[in-house]
């Protein structure tokens, strides 16, 4: 395999250290969150951000699309286990792990691009195969839908405790923290597990999730936002 170029691989670090920083920004600004801001905590420099993306949405789109391969290549790897479950599980660790904060709260603030819909298209054919084997494998509860194991994932991926510590900085519990979430995901894998009673409710569609991320610009003349 080629290495990447230095300049390029610096970009690449950059973009993911942007990512990182943006899921954490949000998750306390929401989707008001300043370029500046989330510059500065991905330790980034502003003018350097608007040489690569002409406005804040393109800057968000991008990440996206990032984030994005991030759920693809958790899939990928869950379909390599041979254990159905354990496939799931790691999906599910994995998407909390890196979701942390998401970026949700971008939903109908910007435009999707056909990149970003071609990456969606195939993390969600992937995920939904992780899902349909671990049902004929028997491992999985028959009520459970891929789109409760996207809700749940987004769920557990918002720690309040593990978002006020870090907001204080208080590195000293973070350790505790992780180790009370990751008890936490182990109750709730336990809970799609075959032999409890059925959910309530009508299995939720796809549409809960996909149709918030629908865009109506509301002022197509104002220029690209600066921080």
């Amino acid at each position: 395999m080629a290495r990447k170029a230095p300049r390029h691989a610096e970009a690449e670090r950059n973009d993911y250290a942007l990512l990182d920083a943006t899921k954490k920004v949000l998750a306390v600004d929401g989707a008001h969150a300043s370029v500046a801001t989330i510059a500065a905590r991905a330790g980034v420099g502003v003018a350097s951000l608007y040489r690569r993306y002409r406005s804040k949405d393109e800057l968000f789109q991008h990440l996206c699309a990032l984030s994005l391969d991030q759920w693809i290549e958790a899939a990928e790897r869950g379909l390599e286990h041979d254990d159905p479950w354990e496939g799931l599980v790691h999906y599910v660790n994995a998407g909390v792990e890196f979701s942390g904060g998401s970026l949700g709260p971008l939903a109908g603030t910007i435009a999707v691009t056909d990149d970003m819909a071609t990456r969606f298209t195939r993390s969600d054919q992937l995920m939904r195969e992780l899902v349909e084997r671990a049902h004929v494998a028997g491992v999985l509860r028959q009520d459970v839908t891929a789109m409760d194991i996207s809700l749940l994932i987004e769920q557990l991926g918002k720690s309040p405790l593990i978002e006020q510590l870090d907001r204080q900085g208080r590195t000293d519990l973070a350790d505790a923290a992780r180790n009370a979430r990751r008890r936490m995901i182990a109750i709730a894998l336990d809970g799609l597990r075959p032999g409890h009673p059925p959910l309530p409710g009508t299995a939720p569609a796809p549409a809960l999730l996909a149709e918030r991320w629908e865009h109506t610009p509301t002022d197509s003349a104002r220029p690209p936002e600066r921080p």
